[in-house]
């Protein structure tokens, strides 16, 4: 895990403020392609694109060997991957509560 947050596979290490950037911009292409009401408005997409972008960054980095590596187009396809995967798992448990 700590591997791909470093960015040792390929592009520098991310900061806060660039998870938080990738996490606003992914949150909302997330919230575009599901477009059904999101949690929290736009604060909401910026925690669910950063939770989705680390998820998908570690996954795909497990099963794919390409993480979140930094502004690149393949770390932009797995956060978003990742964050519609914790918009839909958060939407499901949410209608069972």
């Amino acid at each position: 895990m700590k591997r791909f947050l470093k960015g040792e596979k390929g592009g520098g290490r991310m900061n806060l403020l660039s998870w938080a950037v990738l996490g606003l911009i992914v949150g909302i292409i997330a919230n575009m392609i599901d477009p059904r009401p999101a949690y929290g408005g736009w604060l909401g997409s910026v925690i669910f694109g950063i939770v989705g972008a680390v998820a998908g960054g570690w996954i795909g980095d497990l099963i794919f060997g390409v993480g979140v590596t930094g502004f690149n187009l393949s770390s932009f396809i797995v956060a978003v991957i990742g964050s519609l995967v914790v918009l839909w798992v958060a939407r499901a448990f949410r209608r069972t509560a």
